[in-house]
């Protein structure tokens, strides 16, 4: 029995962490299992519970080939570890937190990827990113303005679904268990 890959992305302030959140414990106990991230970020910066790796332990496993999906963004680097490889091939889904950009990649290594992307309408993520206070109004104006939409890769046949998280956290919470479930 093989499971797959379930890869959520989606911009900065759609809420992804706050709906993987949602999602794990309604799903305890079933097939479906959550990757954590590798992050060159303090574990105390906010956000996801992530396990924190300096820039230059991050490098050293990467070349060790301990990553299954690695990328940077924002002047940081992300890391899914090749744990997630055993878990697959012992029939679990793995729910991965990912990076839009690296979509295409990580399709291409893992057929079968199920793509899900969470979006807000643009006031609301401007409402989070500034709520979040990692970065000031300006930093938050030049990351909406730079908002690239959702291109998926014409090459690479992939399941998608979307899910808009702008208004309250069940609708857009249960439409990603729902999801998660059918994977």
């Amino acid at each position: 029995m093989t499971g797959r890959i379930v890869y959520v992305m989606g911009p900065s302030g759609a809420g992804k962490d706050t709906l993987l959140e949602f999602a794990r414990p309604r799903l305890s106990g079933s097939r479906v299992v959550f990757a954590h991230r590798y992050i060159t970020r303090p574990a105390d910066a906010g956000g996801e519970n992530h396990v924190q790796l300096s820039h230059e332990e991050f490098a050293l496993r990467a070349e060790c080939g301990l990553f299954a999906l690695q990328w940077s963004s924002h002047g940081l680097r992300y890391g899914i570890g090749i744990e997630i490889e055993a878990w697959m091939a012992r029939g679990f889904s793995v729910v991965v937190n990912g990076s839009r950009g690296y979509l295409a990649r990580a399709a291409e290594r893992y057929p079968g990827l199920k793509a899900v992307h969470i979006d807000a309408r643009a006031e609301v993520l401007a409402a989070r990113l500034a709520a979040r206070g990692r970065e000031t109004i300006e930093e938050v104006r030049a990351r909406l303005a730079r908002k690239v939409p959702l291109a998926l890769p014409a090459h690479l046949d992939l399941e998608l679904t979307e899910i808009d998280n702008s208004g309250a956290l069940e609708q857009a919470g249960y439409a990603l268990v729902d999801t998660l479930s059918a994977a």
